[in-house]
């Protein structure tokens, strides 16, 4: 008798450790993801029909909730940062609707942590962006084929908003703060399909840093971010307001 009531407990105690862990597994994968690759390896793979459930996940956006998004990727001790938002075209997150563009901008740099910020820039380790890629897939209700209404894939040294950025001959533009930063505005993401209810941004930047100051020795790596982004429900296209073209 003591042994079949002994049954019940454990695997009552085993259901509650499963569902804490997807509990947990679930929270993870709402805040956007990232993953660090050597140069030279493959770009992640997608699923071409996100399910129904990656819908409801994509409203738990910190771009849309917050009106920006920020990630720090640490290597090294080096810190790259992703910092996303809305442009002024179209700064209300909560009325991104299927139909009509949607404007935003973005940042990458990365610090050396192995120095304080007031030390002097030629005590820290350079860092260099050569290739920058974005791509996009939406996210339905109705399991319709996947739409990709964003797309980038240049030399950041060419695309920068800085004209005369610091430029490496073999491994791209000086992104290392304060004296180096990626950043381009008001890009476009265009019209989708009425039952899409997310966006998710892939973004993937071809770095060099160097393995000390003033060595001229270099490590290369892919920096990759997804940022979510909550596509709201709605007969009316997103309103564009004008702005001036260099406007942030």
């Amino acid at each position: 008798m003591s042994v079949s009531a002994a049954r019940p407990a454990r695997s009552s105690r085993g259901l509650r450790t499963l569902v804490a862990a997807l509990a947990l597994a679930l929270a993870g994968s709402l805040s956007g993801c990232s993953l660090v690759d050597r140069l030279g390896g493959p770009d992640p793979v997608e699923a071409e029909n996100p399910s129904a459930a990656a819908a409801q996940a994509a409203y738990d956006s910190q771009f849309t909730r917050d009106g920006t998004f920020q990630s720090h990727i640490k290597i090294d001790g080096m810190d790259f940062v992703y910092t996303l938002w809305p442009t002024k075209s179209t700064p209300r997150t909560n009325e991104w609707y299927p139909r009509g563009n949607k404007f935003f901008s973005f940042t990458f740099q990365v610090y050396d942590m192995n120095r304080k910020l007031r030390d002097p820039f030629r005590t820290k380790r350079k860092a260099y962006l050569g290739n920058i890629k974005v791509t996009s897939r939406t996210i339905t209700t109705g399991g319709g084929q996947t739409q990709r209404p964003y797309k980038l894939n240049a030399e950041a040294s060419r695309i920068t908003f800085d004209p005369e950025a610091v430029t490496h001959p073999e491994h791209g533009m000086l992104i290392t703060s304060p004296k180096g930063s990626f950043e381009i505005r008001n890009q476009k993401i265009g019209p989708v399909s009425e039952d899409t209810r997310g966006i998710e941004l892939t973004f993937v930047a071809e770095v060099h840093y160097e393995r000390a100051p003033g060595s001229g020795r270099f490590v290369a790596k892919k920096i990759k971010q997804t940022v979510p982004i909550a596509i709201f429900e709605s007969d009316t296209p997103t309103k564009v307001g004008k702005i001036p073209i260099n406007a942030n």
